[in-house]
């Protein structure tokens, strides 16, 4: 395997998708805005792509990936055994869950918004769409296992590629239906449930050529197949805790106005780094570091967490500083069109701001939690996750009537930071994690490139400020040519400094 590679190739698509994503929600914003209407589809919204995130961004492969190459190391056999019993109970289950919660939506969706209580027409409408929307979660759900089949094969761009498919159907609904705001939520609603089912079939086509489903409910629930289930439930919430403390901060802003709809915006900026530098990293270290750490070969174990550690800092150190210096600007240049007015752009941005001090957080969670997912450990990151949002609860509870919604990417951060360095802490005094000796060297010379980048990147905002105003029809380009050059500076440095090495893009692990 190699790591940059690799990382390469599950960044690209998902940087597509991200992209997608948010020419997606550049026309919700010209088209809807921030207003009750949005705030009533981003909460219909949120629960199913929540659960995807909370699926296929990680969290199935931490529990299945492990267990599934011990077995494919024992034989071919055991790991299709292994698989089909996984998959059988999975999908009952899930037929299960959907059903229940379509029957009780009306108190699911009082628990997810419990301040949409005060307005009938918000929760009736929000009820409706949810319904539409809920059933993505069984054929997300079901990809997410395809996916971790073929990631467990080191084969990582139709898994990532997968997520592309919703973007593209909702970006076709937007820009071809024009309909009234409350008839293209409707429409935005059918449209996340049917391009469930096309992921699903687009993943069974790539991943045909490693396993073949046998679809058999008289099933036996082996010994392996419990562990596995009993290992799930810890790693969704464990690896799956930014977005755990995102649904818990909406279910706090559904009580202010629009704070539901600011919130969603500024997430989806922030996002598109951690997609690489956390959740790209931790998703492809995982097979290999399971088998590693099944051979016992600690060389080949340090080396690979190493390097991870160094790529997520790399990627989300220079980001979080880019964000703290123009989360103004880059959410005007995003979003500042149409319906999203001054008011939402200074707000969005806002939120943005307190999100991005917490970005490497959020990526060195994803990364230290795979290093205890190959170890088969799910219960550590989910006890440390625990706490984490029970602090993200009481800062957000106690303090959201002094402050409003800005207190929620605040303790978002904060919870963050303390599950980051939680997992740290728990890794070397157990003595699964140990610094290489060039590691400290490269910190220093990581910092020299991101201060030489934050320089330039300050004096470039302000060199083409009169271009970002959010008047400007071209601040969407000029916030574009900033980053690339701000990006082109950063690698060069990077490279003179050898904070990056070229010989690594080559490099096996």
């Amino acid at each position: 395997m190699n790591l940059i590679k690799s990382t390469g190739t599950f960044s690209l698509f998902t940087l597509l998708s991200r992209i997608l994503g948010y020419l997606r929600d550049f026309f919700i914003a010209i088209y809807i805005g921030s207003g009750p209407i949005a705030d009533v589809f981003f909460v219909a919204f949120r629960i199913p792509n929540t659960f995807r995130r909370l699926f296929s961004e990680g969290t199935f492969n931490a529990a299945f990936i492990p267990s599934y190459t011990n077995e494919n190391l024992k034989s071919k056999k055991a790991g299709k055994i292994f698989s089909d019993d996984v998959l059988n109970l999975l999908i009952v289950f899930l037929l299960i869950l959907v059903f229940v919660i379509e029957i009780l939506m009306p108190w699911f969706v009082l628990l997810i918004a419990p301040g949409f209580k005060e307005n009938s027409d918000k929760l009736e409408l929000a009820i409706k769409l949810t319904r539409i929307t809920f059933p993505f979660l069984l054929f997300v759900s079901l990809s997410s296992f395809f996916s971790a089949i073929l990631n467990s094969h080191n084969k990582f761009g139709a898994a990532s590629a997968a997520p592309i498919i919703l973007n593209i159907f909702l970006i076709l609904v937007l820009f071809f239906g024009k309909f009234e705001n409350e008839q293209l939520v409707f429409n935005l609603s059918y449209a996340v449930t049917f391009a469930g089912i096309i992921q699903l079939i687009f993943l069974l086509f790539f991943v045909k050529k490693y396993y073949s489903p046998k679809i058999n409910f008289k099933f036996k629930i082996s010994k392996k197949v419990r562990l596995f289930f009993s290992k799930l439930l810890p790693s969704i919430f464990s690896s799956g805790v930014t977005q755990i403390n995102i649904l818990v901060g909406t279910i706090i802003a559904s009580f202010q106005a629009s704070a539901v709809s600011y919130l969603y915006y500024a997430d989806r900026i922030y996002q598109i780094n951690l997609a690489i530098a956390g959740i790209a990293i931790g998703t492809v270290v995982l097979p290999k570091l399971s088998e590693y750490i099944k051979k016992r070969n600690l060389k080949k174990i340090n080396f690979i967490q190493n390097k991870s550690l160094e790529l997520s800092l790399f990627l989300s150190l220079p980001a979080s500083i880019a964000l703290l210096f123009c989360y103004n600007e880059i959410t005007s240049a995003l979003f500042g069109y149409g319906s999203f007015d001054q008011v939402s752009v200074k707000n969005a941005g806002l939120a943005l701001y307190y999100f991005s001090f917490g970005l490497p957080a959020f990526a060195l969670i994803k990364v230290f939690s795979s290093f205890l997912f190959a170890r088969h450990d799910t219960k550590t990151p989910f006890y440390i996750s625990i706490v984490s949002v029970l602090i993200n609860i009481i800062i957000s509870v106690s303090l959201f009537g002094k402050y409003g919604f800005i207190i929620i990417p605040i303790s978002t951060s904060v919870s963050s930071w303390f599950n980051a360095f939680v997992l740290y802490i728990y890794l070397i005094n157990k003595k699964h994690f140990i610094f290489l000796k060039d590691f400290y060297l490269f910190l220093i010379k990581l910092f020299f490139s991101c201060t030489v980048m934050g320089v330039v990147f300050k004096n470039l905002l302000n060199i083409f400020s009169n271009n970002l105003v959010y008047s400007s029809n071209t601040k969407l380009f000029y916030m574009i040519i900033i980053v690339l050059i701000t990006f082109v500076v950063y690698l060069f440095i990077s490279i003179i400094t050898k904070a990056f090495k070229i010989s690594d893009i080559n490099l096996k692990y």
